[in-house]
């Protein structure tokens, strides 16, 4: 095994601060939803919005960041090796198997599986999320620009799902950080930039 660095900086700065706002945001959310009273209606309301501008603002940061330094070319999609990928967490694991058939480098940081589902959240969830959200901001509004008949439930549930979607999204990535060589191999990549390859 020989150590790559893979994660700058920024990367591990922008991952990181952005697990943080998800899960805090799933959290008050929740609690928003009448899931739990943890924070209190009021606080959890204006704690969900500001880490909800806070993401957004980082979301443009980051963009702005991957087409500046060109790290955009990491989630270019393709399905070499994704059955693989596949077989090899649906039973390879189960059967103990060593080797992933996927080796990360600095140019290819995502397998293709990883890439799919990225691009899933940034196309899919993520659009749902953000855009029934400021539907729910901008609710007080809706008369003037013509959607008085929008149905404040049909936004609530698209809400809603988009975050069961999103918290299922992170069970699953923190599953899938048990899954290398060792216990904890990906998550330590992720805080020192180091991947074992």
């Amino acid at each position: 095994m020989k150590k790559i660095y893979v994660f700058k900086v920024f990367e591990r700065f922008w991952h990181w601060s952005q697990a943080l706002l998800i899960i805090t945001l799933l959290i008050s959310g929740f609690e928003i939803h009448g899931s739990y009273n943890l924070l209190g209606f009021a606080t959890a309301t204006d704690i969900h919005e500001i880490c909800a501008w806070s993401l957004v603002g980082l979301w443009i940061f980051a963009i702005f960041w991957h087409i500046v330094t060109g790290e955009w070319r990491q989630y270019i999609p393709t399905l070499d090796r994704v059955n693989a990928i596949m077989n090899y967490y649906i039973l390879g694991i189960l059967k103990k198997e060593v080797h992933h058939p996927y080796r990360v480098t600095r140019l290819h940081k995502h397998n293709p599986l990883q890439i799919l589902a990225y691009i899933f959240i940034l196309l899919i969830v993520g659009p749902v999320i953000w855009l029934s959200g400021w539907f729910y901001i901008l609710y007080e509004y809706w008369p003037i620009f013509g959607l008085e008949n929008l149905s404040l439930k049909l936004v609530a549930t698209a809400h809603l799902l988009g975050a069961y979607a999103m918290l299922l999204f992170l069970i699953v990535h923190i599953y899938l950080i048990t899954t290398g060589h060792t216990l904890w191999a990906h998550l330590k990549a992720m805080i020192t930039g180091y991947d074992e390859a």
